[in-house]
């Protein structure tokens, strides 16, 4: 029997997985499935065979170079828990994928490698992070090699990320030395064995004889000086705190030996919040809605086509935010006010998935669509709720974009469009010229955008050198954007939702050309949905 909206809610943990490339992220994905049940064997990032693939890495792009670049879901249930995985891409070029999956987590966990830190692309994914105001574990990566001292690790969290780290758990040695580490609050020994095969012994007391049989009294007293050295050190772990986004509870191991995988797992459960309200608009009043409210609503944070490479599936990403939802229910737009029954929806496990029955606040589904939704749109039950929009970023690299064959340019224009509307990159159409400008942050998404095109339409494209620099929304009243340009005709453009923007040759030129015309607002950002 189904327990309430509100307690159902109450059971769910769904989290954001954040790292630098190279942390170790899909490998403790992969191990955080198997830590909860969800698959009997972990599979390496670079493994071989088809029963060894990774899970959340499922475009071939991701298998071919080993790295994430598309955010994916994973949920399982465990130890009463229903735990939703939002694996992140690591890679600086796919960051606006990042934000807009870390507006559907309520926690995050941050990856770091044991040899190298802080690094800069963790440095920006936590700041969208502290934006969000997502509480955050740490992950400390790579135990069994060479690591730096773990006290600098924790300086270097407090000083950089201006974080309290509160670390539950204490190494003894790094790299050959690795044996296992100390529960600082149930003062056991956790010990590590090398061949994860075997798997790894069950804890003993510190205080016992038995933890002889694992550290000699050189390394025993070396990691009980380390202990005791840090929890004086150290603010002692306060849930609120972390709640509040202060603090960071310390788990130090190893993903791809399975190590500090259980406890980060259990550390999620125990501490990790779940759904709370969230802020969104009726009839233009402010409000917030409850996990437990009656009315089925949530928001639409990324789509994604293609995962089925058999059939041109489109699926939405759908987060909830209150009631009970059910197979075959109807849902309203808030934009376009459209109703659509959601006769199959999707319980996702990467590309895997099965047909959901029922989800509640916290859950991700999937809505299979044909170009209903969008980024940013808001579902409910009435159709009125409008949660904030998802923003589109002003892109960082500009380039113009054709097809070999001219005979396909039909089906480039469609292409194009579908992959805009799912947020890889975007898209501009010049009111001079029939030529498509493709907006992104990094050199690494045009290089998955024709991977895409070649694999999934058929589309062998060439990236030419764009006579534009940079792009900017125009705000402002309807006479004032449309007098700006008819005066700049050949520097016009519009994007997928046909809004108006301003193409320039650089970034001196939109300032020159903003201080010409006050009236007219140049934006970095749209609002989407």
């Amino acid at each position: 029997m189904s327990m309430t909206p509100a307690a159902e809610a109450a059971r769910r943990r769904t989290f954001a997985i954040i790292s630098h490339p190279d942390a170790g992220k899909t490998t403790l994905t992969e191990n955080l499935l198997l830590a909860g049940g969800a698959i009997r064997a972990a599979g390496a990032v670079r493994a071989r065979g088809e029963n060894r693939r990774t899970r959340s890495d499922w475009m071939k792009i991701e298998r071919e170079r080993g790295i994430s670049v598309s955010a994916s879901v994973m949920t399982f249930d465990h130890d009463g828990l229903m735990f939703n995985l939002l694996d992140t891409p690591g890679h600086e070029d796919f960051s606006e994928d990042t934000y807009r999956t870390l507006t559907a987590a309520d926690a995050a966990v941050m990856v770091l490698d044991a040899a190298k830190g802080i690094e800069p692309q963790t440095l920006k994914l936590f700041e969208v992070c502290r934006l969000r105001d997502i509480p955050i574990v740490t992950f400390i990566n790579k135990m069994d090699r060479e690591a730096l001292d773990p006290i600098e690790l924790l300086d270097e969290i407090a000083t950089k990320l201006q974080l309290d780290p509160a670390p539950l758990y204490w190494p003894a040695g790094s790299g050959n030395r690795f044996k296992g580490m100390i529960d600082l609050r149930a003062e056991t020994f956790i010990p590590y064995n090398r061949n994860r095969e075997e798997g790894h012994d069950a804890p003993v007391p510190m205080g016992g004889n038995a933890v002889i049989s694992y550290l000699d009294p050189e390394e025993r007293e070396e990691a009980e000086e380390g202990a005791m050295l840090v929890q004086e050190a150290s603010k002692p772990f306060d849930h609120q705190a972390f709640l509040e986004g202060h603090m960071t509870p310390v788990i130090f191991g190893s993903a791809l030996r399975h190590f500090g995988v259980d406890q980060l797992l259990a550390t999620l459960g125990a501490f990790a919040p779940p759904p709370k309200a969230v802020k969104a608009e009726r009839a233009g009043q402010e409000m917030a809605v409850d996990p437990g409210d009656a009315e089925v609503s949530g928001f639409v944070f990324k789509v994604q086509a293609n995962m089925d490479p058999n059939h041109r599936d489109r699926i939405a990403f759908f987060r909830l935010t209150s009631g009970k939802f059910q197979r075959g229910m109807k849902l309203k737009s808030q934009g376009t006010g459209k109703q659509m029954s959601v006769n199959a929806p999707i319980m996702f496990f990467a590309s895997d998935r099965e047909l959901a029955e029922e989800a509640f606040a916290g859950d991700v589904i999937g809505i299979p669509n044909h170009g209903v939704l969008r980024v940013g749109d808001s579902l409910s039950e009435t159709g009125s709720l409008r949660f904030a929009g998802l923003p589109n970023f002003a892109p960082e690299i500009l380039r113009r974009v054709r097809v070999k064959d001219p005979l396909k340019a039909k089906h480039l224009k469609k292409a194009l469009e579908g992959l805009a509307e799912e947020g890889v990159t975007q898209l501009f159409r010049p009111e001079l010229g029939s030529d498509f400008i493709v907006g992104a942050v990094g050199q690494l998404q045009f290089e998955v955008m024709a991977d895409r095109l070649n694999n999934e339409y058929q589309l062998d494209v060439i990236f030419e050198a764009s006579p534009y620099a940079e792009a900017r929304w125009l705000g402002g009243t309807a006479a004032d954007i449309e007098d700006f340009g008819s005066k700049h005709r050949t520097a016009m453009a519009t994007d997928i939702d046909d809004s108006p923007v301003f193409l320039g040759k650089s970034a001196w030129e939109i300032s020159y050309v903003a201080e010409r015309y006050p009236k007219v607002a140049f934006q970095r950002t749209r609002e989407r949905g």
